[in-house]
């Protein structure tokens, strides 16, 4: 199998920290939406990451789609998402949050970093901002007993994880430990775990400064945390 994106894009990480958590040999193909965007569009019309080329070369694209492949293909007791019940919704709920979150993220990261300073729109940048802070807190209130849904380690975890790594690669700002101490907790966790360890993103994927994309993926491994 083939994993197309790169690692800092949170969807594309989450899938990949799954597919190591269940056991999935793949080939991670790191191409950017901007930079890529022609082999990109060949694999996926939306020019979106990410994309997963399974072996019998059927490609399925969008995270979600993904990740149920996945749960659907290793059986219920493996699945990272539960099956059915109270347990599903619950964490249905929290990967619906988290994702609203890195989209939030996201729009407010190309405001500050591709959109001309002078067509940025303050306002807008304002509502995502009250947006992202709201999908935090909610967030944050959530006990750990050890993980989100208790002493096993599901997609809740996964994806609200994946989206603390995007913030702080790219919107430290908006993670201050004294405010989300139980996210930055979170964090380290899984973090800690081969899987996500396995799926840092590089240097190379971030861009920009290397000594200040270092510091970035510092960041993301949790230490700043602790």
């Amino acid at each position: 199998m083939k994993l197309v994106g790169q690692y800092d894009s949170p969807y594309t990480r989450r899938v990949a920290i799954s597919l190591h958590m269940l056991g999935f040999g793949f080939e991670n193909i790191r191409l950017s939406v901007f930079g890529d965007a022609a082999k990109m569009q060949q694999i996926n019309p939306l020019i979106r990451i990410p994309a997963l080329t399974l072996d019998d070369g059927e490609v399925l694209i969008d995270s979600a789609a993904i990740l149920d492949w996945l749960d659907e293909t290793v059986g219920t007791e493996r699945a990272l998402m539960a099956n059915s019940g109270a347990a599903r919704r619950k964490i249905l709920r929290i990967i619906a949050i988290a994702t609203g979150a890195i989209d939030k993220a996201m729009g407010i990261s190309y405001e500050r970093y591709r959109r001309p300073p002078e067509k940025m729109h303050q306002p807008w940048i304002n509502r995502l901002s009250e947006q992202l802070n709201g999908a935090l807190s909610t967030l944050e209130a959530y006990p750990l007993t050890p993980w989100l849904m208790g002493d096993r380690l599901t997609q809740a975890d996964i994806t609200v994880a994946a989206m603390i790594g995007y913030l702080q690669l790219y919107l430290p700002d908006f993670l201050p430990i004294d405010r989300y101490s139980n996210l930055a907790l979170l964090s380290c966790r899984c973090e800690a775990e081969p899987a996500f360890m396995a799926s840092l993103p590089t240097p190379e994927d971030i861009g920009g400064n290397i000594d200040e994309a270092r510091q970035a993926i510092t960041r993301l491994q949790g230490r700043v945390a602790r």
